[in-house]
């Protein structure tokens, strides 16, 4: 079975097109059309229905699917095995950041790894903490700078590298900038603004204000910590943000008995082979600053 065959049927399992599948593996679409009639042929069975435009899985598709993506899973980490042998640090590393950490932790390991590996092709990819962890899970790529998991689920290997405590900011003319002794309850007479619903540091968050959660009005949300820090700054409402952003158009609500931390670094699988550039990026981003 041809791998090249696999991959464009995983495209245009992926994408629903394959116009759309052929622009992801980057060839033509009557190539990508080419290599799905071979896969059909060799197999035996049609793996989409082509109605009009639309292109859905068949029976036979979907039971290819899972095995399929395991297949090249299991390929590249045979290729990885190999390659490794050779102690070469070189080939592509395809990798993902969150863009907070991309923005305020790793332009010095990036600039470092750079500047120490001319032979490996960085393949960088910006996205949500979540989404990178769940792109680790499935294969997409060998590791993700993110913030962690409270918890490792299915096969993700979770590696600390920084401390990232956050403190509750309001804009210096916010009614609780001027307030001393602020309790949580305080908290209920003014809007929120945080972190998209589902997201490791809105939970975290969330989870330290445990006993007033429920009654959180929550204004408003995005998965950008710089917007957050920008609405929180012209009186919005309050937050919460990581050390590193805030300055002076910003006030620190001091509230007893609450602490927010969270824990940034690396996510891996676990039951597969990091490459060598891979594991050179790890130890470039767990040296001391």
């Amino acid at each position: 079975m041809d791998i090249s065959a696999l991959q464009a049927f995983l495209a245009v399992a992926e994408t629903g097109s394959f116009s759309r599948g052929a622009e992801r593996i980057f060839i033509t679409q009557p190539a990508i059309s080419k290599r799905i009639a071979a896969l059909e042929s060799e197999l035996g069975a049609a793996l989409f229905d082509r109605i009009g435009r639309h292109v859905r899985l068949t029976d036979a598709g979907h039971a290819l699917l899972a095995r399929a993506h395991q297949i090249i899973i299991d390929v590249a980490d045979a290729k990885r095995a190999i390659l490794n042998l050779s102690g070469e640090i070189s080939g592509r590393l395809r990798m993902a950041a969150s863009h907070h950490i991309g923005l305020h932790r790793l332009p010095d390991p990036l600039k470092q790894f750079h500047q120490s590996q001319p032979d490996v092709a960085l393949e960088m990819r910006f996205m949500d903490s979540e989404a990178a962890c769940d792109a680790v899970e499935h294969g997409d790529i060998e590791l993700a700078v993110v913030t962690l998991p409270e918890t490792a689920t299915g096969n993700l290997e979770l590696l600390p590298v920084w401390d990232d405590p956050l403190e509750i900011v309001v804009s210096k003319t916010h009614p609780l900038a001027t307030q001393k002794n602020v309790s949580q309850i305080a908290l209920l007479n003014y809007p929120a603004i945080l972190p998209g619903a589902g997201t490791y540091t809105r939970e975290i968050i969330l989870d330290e204000l445990s006993s007033i959660r429920d009654g959180i009005d929550i204004a408003m949300s995005t998965n950008y910590m710089e917007v957050l820090k920008m609405l929180a700054s012209i009186g919005f409402g309050w937050s919460a943000l990581p050390h590193t952003l805030i300055d002076e158009s910003l006030h620190v609500v001091h509230i007893k008995n609450v602490s927010i931390f969270r824990t940034l670094g690396i996510v891996t699988h676990r039951e597969r082979t990091l490459s060598n550039a891979a594991q050179a990026m790890i130890e470039t981003i767990q040296l001391p600053l």
